[in-house]
C-alpha cells in the first residue's frame, strides 16, 4: 500500500473518529467510529507499516492491568 493511501486513510479515521464522538445520535456515531476503526485496521494490517505496529503493540502494554473488585 503506498505511503499517501496510508496516510488518507489514518486521516480519515481520525475524522471519523472525532466525528462519531462528538455526535448527538448515538446510532450514527457508533457507526462513525466503527468505520474510523475499520479504516484504521486496513492501514494497520494491510499497510504493514511495522513503526505503527510497534507503536500500538508499546499503548497496549503500557495500558493499566483493570483493577478488580473482590
Amino acid at each position: 500500500m503506498p505511503w499517501w493511501l496510508s496516510l488518507g486513510l489514518l486521516a480519515v479515521a481520525a475524522l471519523l473518529w472525532t466525528k462519531g464522538r462528538r455526535n448527538q445520535d448515538d446510532v450514527i456515531g457508533l457507526l462513525q467510529v466503527m468505520i474510523a476503526v475499520a479504516a484504521f485496521m486496513v492501514v494497520l494490517l494491510g499497510g504493514r507499516p511495522m513503526l505503527l505496529e510497534v507503536s500500538v503493540l508499546a499503548l497496549a502494554l503500557w495500558l493499566p492491568r483493570a483493577a478488580s473488585t473482590q
